[in-house]
């Protein structure tokens, strides 16, 4: 096993020139190794927390867990979108103890009372003349996330004060992904989302969530079974790296500081992997849906944006699948265990039989009740039991595809991408130089 203590240098190799690629198990298993992602890339990364639909008018909040850190999001009376510590700053109790709740003036915490108004302020104090003339209220404010940006009404916080503006971190291709996503209307996610846990290490769930290689496989059941229960054919799909469409050969793309994709929007195909599915069960307003892409943004760029971008990774842990319609974020709370939330994004301007149709289809697949997320589960958890021969057997191999092979299947370049930005980020603290082949 190589001594990585802190450089983890010796749990990757990569030789691009013979076209190897592997990583040691012990990444997945070691406690010492995630607690330097803990403080390496969690800590120094921006990290994705909500979106502005879950809690859209004043007094309206969310709560929920990032990155080991109990947060309030909440649209104050002012109007202004807030990322609040959710701890009291009286004995550090949780302020706020419910999931959700709409028209809130204050957060009241239940330990000793203490107040605070929406926008964070202490604001009352039982018995507050016990203390002395010294007592600040004001200084005792819900604490802040450091750092919050709001893109397209995607919040991300960092916990990292000094991280590098929110701009930068993204780049301007991951940037470009994202809001070709967010042009598919003025976009909601749904009431209601996924959390779920399992019992498999952090990384194989980013690995997974851009695996083409996989899906016939293991997802065998969708193809063969469910499909043909809603009338699209079925059966084993066929495995490819890449789609030709028309001129252009559409595959995966690194995007920049561990940003990947498995396919860049064009405007030379027309729809995604959902689209066979919304045009049987839907098929007029999905056509009324196309005419408001068309005269929004024009042809070429409506082609884009209904098309998606497949499935992709915001570093380190953002994975957005268009074609199913998916936000989804994970944290490790041990080497071999995670917590997983996941939301349906889609257009306000859907009418009910589309809004259907696309949650019919996401829900044949997404979710702990879906015909394919169980199936990952059972395939990552399965990894993690197999890792138990790490001493033993020390590799993962995630070679297929380099040196520019395309033939005989999806290749595993999304994964090395993100590979070589958590190693670079362990190693050196910066982006890495190149995540390419």
């Amino acid at each position: 096993m190589p001594d990585f203590g802190e450089n983890t240098a010796g749990l990757i190799i990569d030789d691009k020139e013979s076209g190897i690629f592997r990583v040691h198990r012990s990444a997945f298993v070691d406690d010492d190794i995630l607690k330097l992602e803990r403080e390496k890339i969690f800590d120094k990364s921006w990290l994705f927390a909500g979106h502005v639909s879950e809690f859209p008018k004043p007094g309206d909040f969310i709560t929920r867990t990032v990155a080991g850190r109990p947060i309030i999001l909440v649209t104050s009376d002012d109007g202004e979108v807030r990322a609040l510590m959710n701890t009291c700053r009286h004995r550090g109790n949780l302020v706020c103890r419910e999931h959700k709740g709409s028209g809130a003036e204050v957060f009241r915490c239940f330990y000793h009372g203490w107040i605070y108004n929406t926008r964070g302020e202490l604001k009352g104090i039982p018995g507050e003349e016990a203390y002395s003339e010294a007592f600040d209220r004001e200084s005792l404010g819900l604490e802040p996330a450091p750092r919050m940006h709001n893109f397209r009404g995607l919040i991300f916080i960092s916990f990292d004060p000094d991280i590098e503006e929110f701009e930068s971190y993204m780049g301007e291709a991951a940037l470009n992904v994202i809001a070709n996503t967010m042009d598919k209307g003025d976009m909601e996610f749904v009431e209601g989302h996924f959390k779920y846990s399992m019992r498999a290490n952090w990384k194989l769930l980013v690995e997974n969530s851009m695996d083409g290689y996989h899906a016939a496989f293991t997802h065998e059941r969708f193809f063969a079974q469910w499909m043909p229960s809603v009338g699209l054919g079925g059966g084993r799909q066929p495995m490819e790296e890449s789609v030709q469409v028309g001129n252009e050969r559409i595959g995966a793309v690194p995007l920049g500081n561990g940003h990947v994709t498995g396919s860049l929007p064009t405007a030379a195909r027309q729809g995604g992997v959902a689209t066979p599915y919304l045009e049987k069960y839907a098929p007029e307003e999905l056509e009324a849906y196309r005419k408001f892409l068309v005269a929004g943004h024009g042809p070429e760029k409506a082609r884009m944006i209904e098309g998606g971008a497949g499935n992709y990774l915001i570093f380190p842990n953002l994975i957005i699948i268009d074609g199913w319609f998916v936000f989804r974020t994970f944290y490790p709370t041990s080497p071999d265990y995670m917590e997983i939330n996941g939301w349906a994004a889609m257009p306000k301007e859907d009418t009910p039989a589309l809004r259907k149709a696309r949650l019919d289809w996401y829900l044949g697949f997404q979710g702990p009740g879906g015909f394919a997320t169980p199936d990952d589960v059972e395939g990552l958890e399965g990894c993690q039991m197999g890792f138990a021969t790490h001493k033993e057997v020390e590799w993962s191999d995630i070679s297929r595809g380099m040196n520019g092979n395309v033939k005989g299947g999806p290749g595993e370049l999304q994964m090395r991408v993100f590979w070589r930005e958590w190693n670079a980020r362990l190693t050196t603290g910066q982006h890495a130089e190149t995540t390419e082949d």
